[in-house]
């Protein structure tokens, strides 16, 4: 009788416990020798019996139903055939061997399925099935628990995002840090992209020069694709999402939320396409609603002139107003004007902050306590949920425990940002308010003499809420520049 044989692992540990494929062929061959049976054809695959779709086992059975004579089918052992009883293909073999079109031999089981079999033997063939399956589903269970306790801990299960590097500590334990060489670009890549003033091709052109690299090992440089999912992961500011959930993580953050925030608003903001892709680089492009109707002031050149209007999208208006550029820009050059302050005022104002800062050292301990043992509350609720999740209370379904969760992780992460922002308050504060006094004072020659990109960056950093009324425009100074502005205009103002 002709033969075939079928090997399959499915596992890394099956292949390195004397169940490689090698091995099990050689016994398989052994044993078709023993029973004179000549081997046609050897099928060896590596494949989960729990996969919907399994090519390979697919590609045997049609090998046997074309088959025009009855062939014995060769397994090592039973959990080689299936540890899934419910699998369709372990039927259409059982149905096979009852109809006497094929033999199956499990050799290392000693059992031989036909439809001479005994209930002895059904019953023998029916418990490894079983218990090829309870094995399988014990695995999955410990694998189930400790993803969820790595989950707990907050570790990132896989290969870290660009920007981290995966790494062994001491104890020879898997960690994740920060990688020195490329961080400092995702970090860039994130500041870049929530000024509005950079696309993804821009951000990709500039990350070509800087030589950082999306995949190292094929030396490709990082693509737009890549840049885009960069700038929606959670990852870099403390989350990991895990099926559509976010998980607090331990790794350092390279980012902060509000920055991350604040990319997701430029990205879905109708905005958000760089003027420089839109055509010529109009300074006030996308920046004015209409006062009257709400809709975009949109820019356009006219012999030589640049002039902006409303796009009229509701049909409010009667006739198209077209208002030149330099018009627009004329309130903004006084707004910049009156922020420049004179030396001494400038002084009185740090020593001031200087003052300021020394009175509130208390409060600031105080307040690091107090963020602390918050975080530390929290903390014992969550080890309390999973707890409860662990025992299988009854009580914490499965929706309820990933809502509570996300709730106590986000409140973690509000408490985190606000603790990083005492920490990373510099005790010199004063000195960097002085430094940016005094570039105040030049706003309006920095202005003038920058590129359009540039005066963007100018706008929305000191301005807001640009809006044009026929043809005024309207708009207000961003804090803490309408606070310099009015001490300015104002000799008798306090400092404070």
């Amino acid at each position: 009788m002709k033969a075939i044989i079928l090997a399959r692992v499915s596992t890394e540990e099956q292949k390195e416990a004397g169940n490689s494929l090698p091995a099990q062929i050689d016994r398989l061959k052994k044993y078709c020798q023993n029973k004179g049976f000549e081997v046609a054809k050897v099928f060896s695959f590596d494949e989960s019996a729990y996969k919907v779709k399994r090519d390979d086992f697919d590609g045997a059975l049609e090998y046997l139903k074309s088959a025009k004579e009855k062939v014995s089918v060769c397994f090592d052992k039973v959990d080689r055939f299936s540890r899934n009883v419910f699998d369709k293909r372990v039927a259409v073999l059982y149905e096979l061997a009852m109809k006497d079109k094929i033999e199956l031999h499990f050799a290392s089981d000693n059992l031989v399925i036909t439809p001479d079999i005994s209930a002895a033997e059904k019953f023998h063939f029916g418990i490894n099935l079983g218990l090829a399956k309870y094995y399988s589903d014990a695995i999955s269970d410990n694998v189930k628990r400790a993803y969820e306790n790595k989950i707990k801990k907050g570790e990132w299960i896989g290969k870290a995002p660009i920007g981290y590097v995966n790494v062994e500590n001491e104890t020879g334990s898997k960690e994740i840090q920060p990688d020195q060489l490329k961080a400092p670009f995702i970090v860039k890549i994130f500041e870049m992209y929530a000024t509005g003033n950079y696309s993804l091709l821009l951000i990709k052109d500039e990350m070509k020069e800087s030589g950082l690299k999306g995949n190292t090992k094929l030396n490709k440089p990082l693509t737009k694709s890549m840049i885009f999912h960069i700038l929606r992961n959670s990852f870099y500011y403390g989350m990991m999402k895990i099926k559509g959930e976010l998980y607090q993580h331990k790794y350092e953050p390279l980012i902060s939320k509000f920055l991350f925030d604040r990319c997701q608003a430029v990205r879905e903001s109708y905005h958000k396409k760089p003027f420089k892709y839109a055509g010529k680089a109009f300074v006030l492009r996308g920046l004015i609603k209409c006062a009257v109707c709400g809709c975009t002031i949109t820019p356009e050149e006219q012999k030589g002139h640049n002039y902006y209007s409303c796009t009229n999208h509701k049909g409010i208006h009667a006739k198209r107003l077209y208002i030149k550029e330099n018009d627009l820009l004329e309130p903004i050059y006084k707004s910049l004007e009156s922020l420049k302050l004179s030396e001494g005022k400038i002084n009185d104002i740090t020593e001031d902050l200087k003052q300021l800062h020394e009175s509130k050292n208390q409060f600031h301990e105080q307040a690091i306590v107090r963020l602390s043992k918050e975080h530390e509350l929290i903390e014992a609720k969550i080890q309390r949920l999973w707890d409860l999740r662990l025992e299988d209370d009854p009580c914490i379904t499965k929706d309820l425990f990933a809502d509570k969760l996300k709730q106590l992780k986000e409140e973690q992460t509000e408490i985190r940002m606000k603790s990083a922002q005492y920490d990373k308050a510099d005790e010199k504060f004063y000195i960097t308010a002085n430094v940016v006094l005094n570039m105040v004072r030049s706003a309006l020659d920095i202005f003038k003499s920058s590129e359009p990109a540039e005066k963007r960056q100018m706008l929305n950093f000191i301005f807001q809420n640009f809006q044009l009324s026929g043809k005024k425009l309207d708009y207000a100074l961003r804090e803490p520049f309408d606070s310099v502005a009015k001490y300015a205009n104002c000799p008798t103002l306090l400092r404070r």
